[in-house]
């Protein structure tokens, strides 16, 4: 298969995933917006940089009078095309390598703080703090203080 024949190949398939008219740029797009791709996916940067570069020969391709593939094209640029449209398919390209390390370091789920012994008393089983708001509180104060007021009279 020639470049361009690989090249709209892979073009339907990056429309197709993403949703998008854009095709390979939006592929692109969401690589860029993903600034820590390299951090999760090892080939990260060279497929960025082997996709930005074939966007152009395409373009040049296509757009410019007298540009051909024979002129700009290197035997394993279709093969390098056709390799990443089956690593979309595996799921083993960037964004889908990136989704699945992404997924892997964020917490699946969000753990309440463990209550220390001492801050355990402090908390009710409601979740609010022990203190003398309630009424059980205010009439139990209110009594120890007639019954000091009365014992420091007598």
């Amino acid at each position: 298969m020639g470049f361009i024949e690989s090249y709209k190949r892979l073009e339907k398939l990056c429309g197709d995933l993403l949703n998008d008219d854009r095709r390979v740029s939006a592929y692109i797009d969401e690589m860029m917006r993903l600034p820590s791709g390299s951090f999760y996916v090892a080939t990260w940067d060279e497929d960025l940089k082997k996709l930005k570069h074939y966007r152009w020969i395409r373009n040049k391709i296509v757009h410019e009078p007298d540009c051909s593939e024979s002129d700009l094209c290197e035997p394993g640029d279709a093969a390098w095309l056709d390799q990443f449209y089956a690593r979309i398919l595996a799921q083993t390209d960037p964004l889908a390598l990136y989704r699945k390390a992404h997924d892997i370091s964020a917490p699946k789920q969000v753990q309440k703080p463990v209550q220390t012994p001492s801050k355990m008393a402090d908390v009710r089983p409601s979740g609010r703090a022990a203190g003398c708001a309630t009424i059980g509180c205010l009439l139990l104060a209110s009594t120890l203080a007639v019954f000091a007021a009365l014992v420091f009279l007598f």
